[in-house]
């Protein structure tokens, strides 16, 4: 999946300062929205594979979809002008044999290996080992340092612990990581930007740490989705060139869902019936007058809704990163 174009579009996003949100996906009708809303904006494009996703798409067995999801990211991909990457986001130790799969069959990317509930010894050491068996295939290695609040796929945490600047020095020094998570005040799930203490000192003070060590590397930000726009573009000025986007969508697709069938409920619901999943379908069309219009029941069009809405969201917060007209694709097959 290109890894060394990846590369280069962080190293381009920190030297010319803007970002890209990183965005997660379970399904194919939130990556269709994503495709083409980053196609119309002419932005590349990172797309991010939780281990709960993969569960998901894999019906339980997480290695059966982690490769249905990445090889259809790829397939559909192929149709749009724009460079997509993809992400496993949020992998722990207990996925260590999948990052190994992920690695060999080159399925991915990149990779976060979230050992941050470990000490600073342990997350240092698997970090690493995670870096020395992707680095042969060239793939990227995020790595987080200091614990984010809240509840993200299958990681969750009471309290946040703040990335120290002097630490995040010494670790991406033996971890070796090319990209560092902090954790600055940001929350993973619902939140709002009012209510967010942004520790944005925190952000500025470990991108000039590094820096001056030599370690000018892209910074990462989780739970971005209660962030205000002012906060999101304070935060790239920072070296966050990487910021992460799951819960917004989910919400929007839910909206998106919620409103269209709302809408057209006396096409699809029979008049003072509740309809019980136990009663055949075919048993309410031939007991009654009523009929459903397929126009309004049939899946594939609230999924058109869905990725519409999706696609404006995404044209939106292409805007605020600044990433809009700045894909490296290049029709020959090159970088640009």
């Amino acid at each position: 999946m290109e890894p060394d174009a990846l590369r280069e579009i962080y190293r381009k996003a920190k030297q010319q300062g803007y970002g890209f949100f990183a965005n997660n996906i379970a399904d194919t009708n939130t990556l269709i929205g994503l495709l083409k809303g980053y196609s119309e904006k002419k932005s590349d494009l990172i797309i991010q594979i939780s281990p709960g996703a993969a569960a998901f798409a894999g019906d339980g067995d997480k290695l059966v979809g982690l490769r249905i999801l990445s090889y259809t990211v790829r397939e559909l991909a192929r149709n749009y002008p724009i460079r997509v990457f993809i992400n496993l986001d949020h992998f722990t130790v207990a996925e260590m044999e999948l990052i190994k799969v992920a690695i060999e069959e080159e399925l991915v990317a990149s990779i976060m290996i979230d050992a941050s509930a470990e000490s600073f010894e342990e997350n240092v050491r698997i970090s690493r080992t995670v870096k020395e068996m992707a680095e042969p295939m060239g793939i990227l290695i995020e790595a987080e340092l200091g614990k984010i609040k809240g509840v993200e796929d299958e990681i969750s945490s009471d309290e946040a612990f703040l990335t120290d600047p002097d630490e995040a020095v010494e670790f991406v020094q033996r971890s070796r990581a090319d990209l560092l998570a902090i954790s600055v005040g940001t929350e993973h799930g619902v939140s709002k930007g009012k209510d967010i203490t942004l520790r944005t000192d925190i952000a500025k003070a470990i991108d000039q740490s590094l820096i001056a060590s030599g370690l000018d590397i892209p910074l990462v930000l989780h739970g971005t989705s209660g962030l205000l726009p002012e906060q999101i573009t304070e935060m790239i000025s920072y070296g966050i060139c990487k910021l992460n986007k799951d819960t917004h969508y989910q919400y929007v697709y839910g909206q998106a869902a919620h409103d269209f069938y709302l809408s057209h409920t006396s096409s699809i619901v029979p008049p003072n019936t509740i309809m019980k999943q136990t009663i055949a379908a075919d048993h309410i069309f031939k007991t009654s007058d009523w009929s459903p219009c397929k126009d309004y029941f049939d899946p594939r069009v609230v999924s058109k809704v869905v990725r519409e809405r999706i696609k404006e969201t995404a044209m939106e917060l292409i805007e605020q990163v600044g990433s809009a007209g700045k894909s490296l694709f290049d029709s020959t097959g090159g970088t640009r």
